[in-house]
């Protein structure tokens, strides 16, 4: 975009002198009035990016973290959950720094609707920008698809267990959610669609109070009678990776900071939001692993002895991750819309592309409904390289960065950037890299010993045409307390 352009825009209010309130996308810069966004709207403040923040991590890590503290031990588990906490709250504020700093060196230099792959051309070049855009959209896609199958399921077993409603089978929950969600995703950007997070925070909220009230009840006859896991090295490496998926999101950062009315104020969102996620963690798994210790399972949910309890807990859990799907899903949507040059502006070819994209999410629920053991693989290598080791480099190599270097569009090589950058920040980001590394490594690990055990059923289409009945493997278990899980608190009949 030229001078001439840019005059041009700025004096049709399509983009505006600071360059803050502007987008970017740089290679493929949207100069036209058709594509270019009405300036100033849906603009949030750092308190509301500060929950979209919270809202994107939390979820399943609420039920799964203080199983993670019965493989690691209790004070392990602290140090190994404030350790993630601190680390990926850094790399979140560097991604929050290079942003800033994209901006600052290019004030006017387009329309952006995917920050995180621009990071990587501007710090990296085109080809780490490739890379970068093809694995968060892998895993924005996967993510999707597992947060609309987790819904359905609990969704499902409510209404077949509680409701009795045998005829609803899960294919059809499936199906009817995807139109539910359709709407919102529809929406422009995070901005647009705050209200949906606050409600997402909501339901993670109660499902919190939940979970505690349960342990609550449960916890006069159950501590009594607890024994506590006595765990081993392997043990807690392999919590280590059920840790950092706790504390993932960092794909979506970027675009939250965009819709921000001040970028700058994107330290004090991650700041507020990696706290707000830690006073939802740390109190919870410590009550429940003095309480119920070594009779966990695989989700702190299936002890909670309440049957009320339980299911509320579970039902939220189903709404936050209906809810957090609109935050996942909308960067993809964004870059699908930037190289089919949609307009920006609610239009035919907005609705046309989400929908065709929400419609692929579904088709991939529908055609393997037991995608979670697939999502185990794939997550465990794009997770730990989105939320820890690209961060890092991004600012490494931007920090490494002359200013005519950056006018240049040249970038630093490796031996520049390890020669350039101070060495207490090298080997802070360089143990982050590594452990991050490490992570990914035994959950990858994890993933494929879950996929070789899974059991994959038939896509819902066939079964239309078939006799066959889904099966799901969702099921809500009760686990009793105590050393041989035999403590039955509201002594229910067949409850163990």
């Amino acid at each position: 975009m030229n001078a001439e352009q840019s005059k041009s825009l700025l004096s049709s209010g399509h983009l505006s002198a600071d360059p803050y309130i502007n987008n970017c996308y740089s290679e493929m810069c949207m100069s036209t009035t058709q594509v270019a966004p009405q300036p100033g709207k849906h603009k949030i403040g750092w308190v509301i990016a500060a929950i979209f923040i919270i809202a994107d991590m939390v979820g399943g890590g609420v039920v799964a973290m203080p199983v993670a503290f019965k493989l690691s031990g209790l004070p392990m588990g602290i140090i190994i959950m404030l350790t993630v906490a601190v680390s990926f709250e850094y790399t979140g504020y560097l991604l929050g720094k290079v942003w800033n700093k994209i901006m600052e060196r290019n004030p006017h230099i387009g329309v952006c609707r995917k920050p995180f792959p621009e990071m990587a051309k501007r710090t990296m070049g085109t080809n780490m920008q490739r890379f970068t855009s093809v694995l968060g959209n892998v895993t924005q896609f996967g993510v999707s698809v597992v947060y609309l199958l987790l819904s359905s399921n609990i969704i499902h077993y409510f209404l077949s267990h509680v409701l009795h409603l045998d005829s609803v089978s899960n294919c059809l929950v499936i199906t009817a959610l995807a139109f539910i969600i359709w709407p919102f995703t529809l929406l422009a950007s995070p901005g647009e669609f705050w209200i949906v997070i606050v409600f997402a925070m909501l339901t993670t909220v109660i499902a919190v109070v939940s979970i505690h009230t349960g342990i609550a009840l449960d916890s006069s006859a159950c501590f009594a009678a607890v024994s506590y896991p006595q765990t081993t090295s392997t043990s807690t490496v392999l919590s280590f990776g059920i840790f950092l998926f706790a504390f993932s999101g960092h794909y979506v950062f970027p675009t939250i900071q965009h819709d921000m009315k001040n970028p700058r104020d994107f330290t004090k969102s991650i700041i507020a939001g990696f706290l707000g996620v830690v006073v939802l963690y740390l109190p919870l798994c410590i009550f429940a692993f003095l309480v119920y210790g070594d009779s966990m399972a695989e989700s702190v949910i299936y002890s909670i002895q309440s049957p009320f309890l339980q299911l509320l807990a579970n039902l939220m859990i189903a709404f936050h991750c209906i809810m957090t799907l609109v935050i996942v899903i909308n960067p993809l949507n964004q870059e699908v819309e930037h190289y089919a040059k949609i307009s920006h502006a609610f239009g035919v070819g907005r609705v046309v592309t989400r929908t065709i994209v929400l419609f692929l999410v579904l088709f991939v629920a529908l055609t393997v409904p037991d995608f979670q053991p697939v999502m185990n693989l794939v997550g465990a290598s794009t997770i730990p390289m989105g939320c820890a080791v690209l961060p890092s480099l991004f600012f490494l190599y931007s920090e490494a960065a002359t200013e005519e270097e950056w006018r240049k569009g040249k970038i630093p090589t490796l031996k520049e950037v390890l020669e350039r950058t101070d060495k207490t920040v090298l080997i802070i980001n360089l143990v982050i890299i590594f452990g991050a590394i490490l992570g990914g490594v035994l959950g990858s690990y994890q993933g494929v010993l879950k996929l070789v055990k899974a059991k994959f059923t038939q896509p819902c289409y066939i079964r239309l045409f078939t006799e066959t009945t889904y099966n799901s493997t969702f099921q809500v278990k009760n686990v009793c307390c105590g050393m041989n899980r035999d403590i039955n608190v509201f002594n229910v009949t067949d409850f163990c």
